[in-house]
């Protein structure tokens, strides 16, 4: 009797008669595929949740990063920038999106994007390790040749 009271909505549904159908939690189906290696997967889920809450930047920076790592870079590039659109201050948003733009070539947006986030750095136990990458990143920017510098400019 329990699975069909969870089915079907508890006490209160069976004992009416009513049938409340319930929504599934899109973000967390896509977050426990992620941990499990179906980026694909997560990237449908993802989707499925913004669907439901288009404007929630969390969603879109999540989105952006599984796009990523299925090689999707241009349509994570374009939800990173939704994401910042959304919370401009979304630190991951900018590190994730800074990475990607250097891959591209385009180092001075990355740099700014890299600035960004290492003026509102993430707490907790990783944060170090990301805010060390990105100061190396930002290190070899700065010391890359005027020629390197102009041609990832253009990108």
């Amino acid at each position: 009797m329990g699975f069909l009271r969870r089915l079907f909505g508890g006490e209160a549904a069976a004992s009416t008669g009513a049938i409340r159908p319930q929504r599934l939690d899109y973000l967390n189906e896509a977050l426990a595929l992620e941990r499990q290696g179906d980026f694909e997967g997560a990237i449908v889920s993802y989707r499925l949740a913004l669907r439901d809450h288009p404007s929630d930047p969390r969603i879109l920076q999540n989105l952006a990063i599984a796009l990523s790592r299925t090689g999707k870079i241009d349509d994570a590039v374009r939800h990173y920038r939704k994401a910042l659109d959304l919370d401009p201050q979304l630190a991951g948003a900018h590190y994730g999106l800074g990475f990607l733009l250097l891959r591209k070539g385009d180092g001075a947006t990355a740099a700014r994007h890299l600035r960004a986030f290492l003026g509102n750095p993430p707490k907790g136990p990783e944060a170090a390790r990301w805010i060390e990458h990105a100061e190396a990143a930002l290190r070899e920017l700065e010391v890359a040749p005027p020629s390197a510098a102009a041609g990832m400019e253009g990108a």
